[in-house]
Order: C-alpha cells, then sequence, then structure tokens
C-alpha cells in the first residue's frame, strides 16, 4: 500500500473525534454512471457475511469503486488490508416522500474499542431537497441501542449530505444517523458497505510525524492548532453539554491509545486523572 494513499495523522484524529470522514466527488463518473446502470438492472450481489471483501463483487462495478487506491487507502487505514464484508444495502429514496428515517445507530448498544466502518456512496448529485443522509458529528461513543433514538429530530450541529455525484462518507459503525425525506420528482441512490476488521487496528495508516502531531503539552483555553491532535480530540461538538462533552473527550482519548498503542497518550488530562492510584503505588 503506498503511503500517499493511507489516512493521515490529522484524518484519523477527527475520525476518533467526530466519527466519520468525508471525501467529495472521489469517484470518476465513468465508474458513478457504471454503478447507477448496476443499481437499475439490480444487478449488484453482496456476499455472505465474513466473506474477505478481495473475494466480493467479482465482475461488478463496485469492484472496480472498492480497488481505486484511494478508497483502498481509506479502508486499509480504519480496518485494514483485507477486512471482512458484513452486508451492503441500495438505499432507495422514492421521490416525494411525506417522512423520514427515524435516527439510528447500525448496532445494538456495542462496547468493542474495535470498530466496522460502513462507506456510504452517492453516485449522483444530492441537492439538499432530495434529503440525503443525515448524520450527528461525535455521537458514536454514545452508545444506544438501534432506534432507540427514533425520536429525536434535529440536534444541534447535525450534517446533512449534500454533494456532488462520486462523493464518500466513511462512519464509524455506532454514529447516529438517518436518511432524510427526498422531496424531488427523482430517486435517490445511496449504496452501503460495512466492513469487519481481522487485524489489530494498531497504526494502520500513514503514521510519518505521529510523535509531533501528538503534542505533549496541557491543551489552555485559546490554543487552537488545528494540526495537534490533543487539540482535535479536546474539541466539543455544538451538541455537548458540559459534562457529557468530557465524557466524549475521554472516550476520544481511549479510542486513540486503543488504535495508536500508546497508554501514556492524553489530552488535558481527563483521563490520566481517573487512572491516578497513589495507594497502588504505596502498596508497590
Amino acid at each position: 500500500m503506498d503511503k500517499q494513499h493511507l489516512l493521515n495523522n490529522h484524518q484519523m484524529a477527527n475520525f476518533v473525534a467526530r466519527g466519520f470522514l468525508r471525501f467529495d466527488e472521489l469517484v470518476s463518473d465513468e465508474v458513478n454512471k457504471a454503478v447507477m446502470a448496476e443499481i437499475d438492472a439490480g444487478g449488484i450481489q453482496g456476499a455472505p457475511s465474513g466473506t474477505p471483501l478481495s473475494e466480493c463483487y467479482e465482475g461488478s462495478s463496485i469492484r472496480t469503486l472498492l480497488d481505486m487506491p484511494e478508497i483502498q487507502g481509506i479502508i486499509h487505514s480504519l480496518v485494514g488490508a483485507d477486512p471482512l464484508f458484513d452486508h451492503d444495502a441500495v438505499h432507495v429514496r422514492e421521490p416525494n416522500q411525506g417522512s423520514a428515517q427515524g435516527m439510528h445507530a447500525d448496532s445494538i448498544i456495542d462496547t468493542r474499542w474495535d470498530f466496522d466502518i460502513q462507506i456510504m456512496y452517492f453516485p449522483h448529485d444530492i441537492p439538499l431537497e432530495m434529503g440525503g443522509t443525515l448524520l450527528l458529528p461525535g455521537s458514536h461513543y454514545r452508545r444506544v441501542n438501534e432506534m432507540d433514538i427514533a425520536r429525536y429530530q434535529n440536534m444541534l450541529g447535525q450534517i446533512s449530505m449534500v454533494c456532488k455525484a462520486g462523493t464518500i462518507l466513511v462512519l464509524h459503525h455506532g454514529i447516529w444517523h438517518c436518511g432524510r425525506q427526498n422531496k424531488t420528482d427523482k430517486k435517490r441512490y445511496m449504496f452501503k458497505v460495512r466492513l469487519n476488521p481481522q487485524e489489530p487496528q494498531v497504526k494502520l495508516w500513514n503514521t510519518n510525524g505521529l510523535e509531533e502531531a501528538k503534542g505533549g503539552r496541557e491543551i489552555h483555553a485559546g490554543h487552537k492548532d488545528e494540526n495537534d491532535i490533543q487539540y482535535i480530540l479536546a474539541k466539543g461538538e455544538p451538541w455537548f453539554e458540559n459534562a457529557s462533552g468530557r465524557l466524549e473527550i475521554v472516550n476520544r482519548i481511549k479510542q486513540w491509545r486503543h488504535i495508536t498503542g500508546d497508554d501514556s497518550f492524553d489530552a488535558h488530562y481527563w483521563l490520566s486523572r481517573l487512572e491516578n492510584r497513589p495507594s497502588s503505588r504505596q502498596s508497590a
């Protein structure tokens, strides 16, 4: 895997903090048209759950999509070289819909630090009135049971996927999201595939400069370095309350430790103070 196609430290920190990455107009018009034709013909066939991804979609335009070096790099960085196929879906939103999908997470309550990813692919333009996927950044550690949050709508800081054809959205499996109403006269298509790692998710991305990027100083109010991992992981979302936001930051630190193998990492001293055990040191 050429390192130029792997995610960098900044992108990985943002994925850990916000639960998604977005790549606008990544896929060519040629592939977009081929995928749309295959969707219309009902020709996209997945595989049994647990099949290595390399063995899926032979002869399909989806295989062409997944074999793009940029997408291979995204997949490798998050879930390894050859993750397992979990499931796929072509989500079709009919024209002039009267209702939206309820907010949900695509899993039951899941406490793993290992994570699956979902790749969402938009093969045509999605204007706001077409009701693209809506997601709530930073919600992936607020672990819920599938549709238990369906009554929640219009969360502060939510993002609607208004995008051009060929855009890729990559999600942590626990992020809150839903499909919005399609208020146009055209069908809306979105292809989704979920992938499971089958190797430890430790330093799978391009880690060049990791030590420098992680900082090593206390983050004070007013310190804003968008490339500093401590700053990225400590930056709140609009929907965070003061106390709940601190819980989310601790979870981000735990996730970063998990994917870097660095159990000493901290941001803003949030996790270190919880691990302070004076009695353990005295007894030792």
